[in-house]
């Protein structure tokens, strides 16, 4: 028998073990390091052979990426260790990378006995239709079975602003709620017609940039939301320099009695943040606002997403793969081969207006800020603009001229919290779905557990897109 110590460095509450050396039983308690509080660890007499384990940190199943990784036969990723005569063989956290095969389902995994689990330019896993099915059919079932109305909570506030308030009264209502999309009113016909957001900031912002005058002359009428919109339609190509131009189109909602599908599939087809939830009387004479959707309140919805997977793990085995091998989420290519869309980034003194036009340009929520060794520092969002609301900031600052750090130190001072959680590429994809439903997460970045170097970024809508639009061959069963 060779004592073999098994460790989790990560921390948690509660950290057991389970592996091939017992039978996958009832986990094994590791107690924490005396003077440590992050290092787990236990040391088990085993007799020389090969081993493949896991660990359960707070109820949730892990893996540890710094050391040996291979998917077993129902596609799980567990670590590995060999124990041989009196050596056993586990990772230095320092150690150079590993040296890859290639498996037979074309999936980058460590050769036995490599010196470190780290994953350089791997590709991504090919799931099995059986996988793809089982999520998307659980999924759009639990989606069809519930409404918009159940989103609505017990109590609160939702408001809509009228089209003819000015600009910077609007922007200081949205700062002031703490909101980044408002429905607009038309009084004269009776109806809601568009939604002011974020991105109606931002370009407000970069035109501010180039002519200060614009928002001050009255001769130039885009004082109001409707000659703000009106003007935006006509010139969004200038602002921004993109070859996208913008097209009006009718107000995208959803009624109370539509399901929870419906409500994703809106939101996902028209590449918007949020969808009114409106209520027409029958005969037309009155419109009811009664809530604004986004993808993170259905997550988050009162027939919990996550709870609802929770008692089917064992008969959705995609929820339990690790998210880098999944096609979801954008990449560095030095991490995962993928033809996904480039990983951008910017650094803490790049000027505001870079990160706000590639965030347009781009069509992302958000842009990681990294170090020169690309670590990351925060990440700066599209919502954050409207911290520049506080006491009309935004009317006295120059974009080109204020660093992305001066910005979120903005953020900082006004109590805005950072809304990310970072993981590794090793966690699973339901643990990623439990760290996305907590509130005021909007992103997940993942990042290389020893360095805390930016891997790759996954959003809710990342994860939507690929299980609903993604598999539009599936249809969904019928409600």
């Amino acid at each position: 028998m060779v004592p073999t110590p098994f460790t989790w460095r990560y921390g948690g509450r509660q950290v057991s073990l389970s592996g091939s050396f017992n039978g996958w039983r009832e986990g094994i308690r590791l107690p924490l390091i005396e003077g440590s509080g992050t290092v787990f660890q236990i040391i088990i007499d085993l007799p020389p052979g090969c081993y493949q384990f896991r660990f359960l940190v707070d109820g949730t199943w892990r893996v540890d990426q710094q050391q040996i990784c291979e998917t077993d036969e129902h596609g799980i990723m567990n670590n590995i260790v060999l124990v041989n005569g009196n050596n056993f063989m586990f990772q230095d956290l320092n150690a150079a990378p590993f040296e890859a095969s290639t498996s037979g389902n074309n999936e980058v995994m460590p050769s036995v006995g490599s010196s470190s689990g780290r994953l350089l330019s791997e590709p991504v896993e090919q799931l099995s239709d059986g996988d793809l099915d089982a999520f998307h059919r659980v999924l759009s079932t639990h989606l069809l079975s519930s409404t918009a109305y159940e989103l609505i909570p017990k109590s609160g506030k939702v408001i809509a602003l009228d089209i003819d308030v000015g600009v910077e009264e609007a922007f200081n209502v949205m700062y002031e709620l703490g909101i980044n999309s408002v429905p607009l009113w038309n009084e004269s016909i009776g109806q809601m017609v568009g939604m002011l957001t974020a991105s109606d900031f931002i370009l407000v912002l970069l035109q501010l940039q180039r002519n200060r005058a614009m928002f001050a002359d009255v001769d130039h009428e885009i004082r109001t939301i409707s000659s703000w919109k009106a003007w935006k339609l006509q010139n969004y190509r200038d602002i921004v320099g993109t070859l996208h131009p913008i097209q009006r189109r009718p107000l995208i909602y959803a009624g109370p009695d539509e399901s929870l599908w419906n409500a994703v599939l809106w939101i996902l087809r028209n590449n918007i943040s949020a969808v009114p939830i409106i209520q027409h009387s029958a005969d037309g004479s009155f419109t009811h606002l009664l809530h604004i959707a986004c993808l993170a309140g259905i997550l988050r919805s009162a027939c919990d997403i996550c709870s609802h997977f929770e008692g089917r793990l064992g008969h959705v085995p995609l929820l339990q793969k690790p998210i880098g091998y999944i096609p979801i989420g954008t990449w560095a290519v030095n991490v995962r081969r993928s033809g996904g869309r480039a990983l951008l980034t910017v650094h803490p003194n790049d000027p505001l207006s870079s990160a706000l036009t590639l965030l347009l340009e781009a069509q992302i929520s958000s842009v990681p800020v990294v170090d020169d060794a690309g670590n990351i520092i925060n990440v700066y969002s599209r919502s954050d603009i409207t911290a520049l609301a506080k006491d009309s900031l935004y009317t006295r600052i120059q974009p080109e001229h204020m660093s992305v750090s001066q910005a979120l130190e903005v953020i900082n001072v006004t109590g805005r919290r950072t809304r990310y959680r970072t993981c590794t590429r090793f966690d699973s994809l339901y643990w990623v779905m439990q760290l996305l439903s907590e509130p005021d997460v909007r992103r997940i970045i993942v990042v290389e557990a020893s360095t805390g170097r930016l891997e790759g970024v996954i959003t809710l809508q990342d994860i939507f897109n690929y299980f609903c639009l993604g598999n539009s061959s599936r249809s969904p069963p019928s409600s």
